[in-house]
This record gives C-alpha cells, structure tokens and sequence, in this order.
C-alpha cells in the first residue's frame, strides 16, 4: 500500500488539511527522510494521527468503523496466512523469485492491518481482535502448508475474495471521501496481488488467467466456488457488453471485464471455514 500517494490524494479531498496540521506536515516530511523501510512502519501511526487531528471533530460513524472492522478482520486472515506459510520448513517454496514476491505480498497485508487499526482507532473505534484461523478450511485444503500449489491456490482465493469484498463495502465508506480513497487504495494492491498470484499458479500450469473468467475459479475445490459465484454477469448499468455496438464481445470477455461486489455476509460466509 502506498501511503504516500493517500497523504496527497487526501490532500485532493481536503485543501485546507496541511496548512491546518502543518506540524504533522513537517513531522512526516522528517519521518519519510529516514528512508523507506522505517516511513512503511512508522507512516500508518502519523496517518492515523492525521485522521483525528482532521476529521475527528465530528463523531465517528459508526458504519464506517464497521466496515474498517470487517476489511481488519480480512487483512488479519491474509496477513496470517503468509506469515504463517513462508514461516513453514514444510512448505517447499521454488525459487527465490517467488518467496521475495510472496513476502512482498506479506508485508503489504501486514501494512493494510497497522493502516485499519490505527483509522479504527483515530475515529474512536476499536478494533477487532484477530481471530483463530483454519487455513485447511475445515480440512477442505489439508496440505495447505505442505503442497506449494495448494499454497497458491488458497491464497488466489483470499486475494480475489478481498478485491470484490472492497468492492462491495466502497457505497458505505461515501460518507467520508478520505477513508474511502484510502480503502480504494488497499482495493486496487489486492487487485494485483490477485493478479500476480494467478500468474504464479499459471506458470506452473494451472488454467487462470491474471482475471476471473465467468464463473471459474482454476481451484479443484468446491468449498472455494462462492467466491466465484457471481462474475459470470455480462451487463453493466443494464447494458449487455456481449455483442454491444455490433462488436464479437464474447461472453467471457465481457465477465472478465469487471469485478463483481460481494456483500458482507457473501464474504462472511465464504470466510467462515477458515476460522478455528
């Protein structure tokens, strides 16, 4: 997640919001110059910060909070997920190549949970405590820490399952443009974390492309199909994309054109197994 680019899209929404805070202005201009690896854990804390200084005179929504909460709750899975993988001597991971792009992807999960904690917490919420995990999905996947395909295949789930999950929960963060840019953000890193997963599955052959094509996951799994349930619809704005114009758009094309929403209990229902 690039923190740097929400501080000036924020500053886009709110003109007004560094000649207000300029000493947290001058103090991230100082914290940025210690170099990258300290701004990427130190920034969520001085974002979080920002947040109540510039919007937490008004009462915190709580329908806001709670979809922070929701999105925690998922980063908290993907975050554990691959600590708890690249962790593992059992889990024979190829190449160098792919263990440096799945600890990127860690980290990345890791920086979405310290950013929805510390918003959380700068509304006046609290956060959720993360919960116990069950990666094997009540046994649907028992060689998930010991198969590297079956690795990939899980997280390919997880990935896709965030980027229509944030999807879905973006009408509800309207009220606040800032926290909305920034959840969009986090939306648009699981969208290619998805997409590079997928490119590591069909390196070693599996049938996906970088985007979901109808309905089909490329899982040899039903327990993961409600995920997929959903992205076979061919019409936007109920317009059918097939054939629009006098064009040969195929109906696959058309599915893997755009992403479909899942609502809240669409996610919490798929994300039910894993938990112990």
């Amino acid at each position: 997640m690039n923190f740097y680019n929400i501080l000036n899209e924020i500053e886009k929404i709110d003109g007004d919001v560094y000649e207000r805070l300029s000493p947290r202005r001058r103090a991230i201009k100082a914290l940025t110059g210690f170099g990258g690896k300290v701004a990427l854990s130190a920034l969520p804390f001085a974002l979080g910060t920002m947040f109540k200084k510039a919007y937490g005179q008004t009462n915190a929504n709580a329908q806001i909070i709670d979809v922070l909460n929701f999105a925690l709750t998922l980063e908290y899975l993907e975050a554990e997920f691959y600590t708890t993988g690249l962790s593992r001597a059992t889990l024979v991971i190829p190449s160098t190549e792919a263990r440096n792009a799945l600890t990127t992807i860690r980290d990345h999960e890791t920086a979405h949970v310290n950013f929805l904690k510390t918003a959380i917490q700068s509304m006046n919420g609290t956060p959720v405590n993360k919960p116990n995990f069950d990666f094997t999905a009540k046994g649907n996947f028992p060689t998930v820490f010991t198969n590297y395909d079956t690795f990939l295949a899980v997280s390919q789930a997880f990935e896709d399952t965030g980027v229509r999950a944030y999807k879905g929960q973006a009408g509800n963060l309207m009220p606040s443009d800032a926290v909305l840019t920034a959840a969009l953000k986090i939306h648009s890193v699981e969208a290619r974390h998805a997409a590079h997963v997928r490119r590591m599955r069909a390196a070693r052959g599996a049938q996906v492309k970088p985007w979901i094509t109808l309905n089909q996951s490329g899982i040899a799994s039903n327990a993961v199909q409600p995920i997929y349930n959903g992205e076979e619809v061919v019409t936007q704005a109920n317009v059918a994309i097939t054939g629009i114009n006098g064009t040969s758009v195929s109906a696959n094309a058309a599915s893997e054109a755009f992403d479909e929403p899942l609502t809240k209990e669409q996610v919490l229902a798929i994300v039910t197994p894993f938990l112990a």
